[in-house]
């Protein structure tokens, strides 16, 4: 029997339908987030600054995201919201002496984060109109080409969502992964309490108790789910990857060839140059380099790190 060819029109459906159906959430069981054996880093996360939540009444979906991050065990989760703001509040009586003796706040005890983490929604089109966040014509969308991918839609019960994982210390986007749910069914019985029950606890319960909540969680859970994948197949390690914080010379001083002042002179050092230490070190001596490419060694007694 010879093979019926589909008519053109019914393509991008059945691509579209195809896309849809790779995603972590399906009809009849709740996702599951992913989980790592080991952390990859330290991790913030900060919401975008176009609140579109808002107008959904949701929470902001900083505190979801964080539900997903502590579920996977992927990463040391750092706050850098309410959290932050508690603990600067405690900082600040220990330095104006309001504490005990023995309370052990100060500076230089904060955890950097590796990795920032941004929750958003597609791009927004200039069709807007409150009931439909967003719009994003996927040219090549995961093998999918021409997919229109809306933001969050109240009519359509669809959201379609975008995390970027971005380096703290080089700024580089390590990864961007878009999350994608239609509600047909959320009849997960009692799998749909354990999915949803710990949001409420993080300040999340709008996600678990409102329809479109429950949709744009399940995209997050999605779009998490991938880069978590993605990331699981890298080889990170952000300190290490990057290059060594620069120092400023707070002293005169010079550079040197070998890590002794015995050795040749390559320059003088005046206070305020900026150096890039190599990663080499012998005891108080640093490896450098100028901002015109001269390196040698230079007492660290000298120098402090960059600010």
């Amino acid at each position: 029997m010879p093979q019926q060819k589909l008519p053109s029109a019914a393509v991008p459906a059945l691509l579209l339908a195809a896309w849809c159906g790779t995603t972590s959430a399906r009809a009849d069981q709740p996702p599951q987030i992913p989980t790592c054996d080991k952390r990859i880093g330290t991790l913030a996360v900060t919401e975008p600054e176009n609140r579109w939540w808002v107008q959904y009444n949701l929470e902001s979906p900083e505190a979801l995201i964080k539900v997903y991050v502590s579920q996977s065990k992927c990463f040391t989760l750092v706050d850098r919201g309410k959290g932050l703001a508690a603990a600067q509040v405690e900082r600040s009586l220990a330095g104006s002496g309001e504490m005990r003796g023995g309370a052990n706040i100060g500076k230089g005890q904060m955890k950097a984060a590796d990795y920032v983490l941004v929750p958003d929604v597609s791009m927004k089109n200039n069709n807007s109109d409150g009931k439909n966040f967003g719009g994003l014509l996927g040219g090549m969308l995961h093998g999918v080409a021409g997919a229109v991918i809306g933001g969050v839609s109240l009519k359509s019960k669809t959201a379609d969502v975008v995390l970027t994982l971005t380096d703290v210390r080089s700024t580089e986007q390590v990864a961007l992964e878009q999350g994608h749910y239609k509600k047909t069914d959320l009849g997960w019985g009692a799998g749909s309490g354990a999915f949803f029950g710990a949001f409420a606890a993080a300040g999340a319960s709008s996600y678990a108790n409102t329809e479109i909540g429950q949709v744009v969680a399940v995209a997050y859970a999605d779009a998490y789910t991938k880069l978590v994948n993605e990331v699981k197949g890298m080889t990170l390690n952000a300190k290490a990857d990057n290059a060594s914080q620069s120092v400023t010379m707070a002293k005169p001083g010079k550079l040197y060839e070998a890590a002794s002042v015995k050795s040749n002179v390559v320059r003088d050092l005046d206070p305020g140059m900026t150096l890039y230490p190599t990663g080499e070190k012998d005891k108080i001596w640093w490896k450098v380099s100028d901002e015109l490419g001269n390196e040698g060694w230079v007492p660290s007694t000298l120098f402090n790190l960059a600010r």
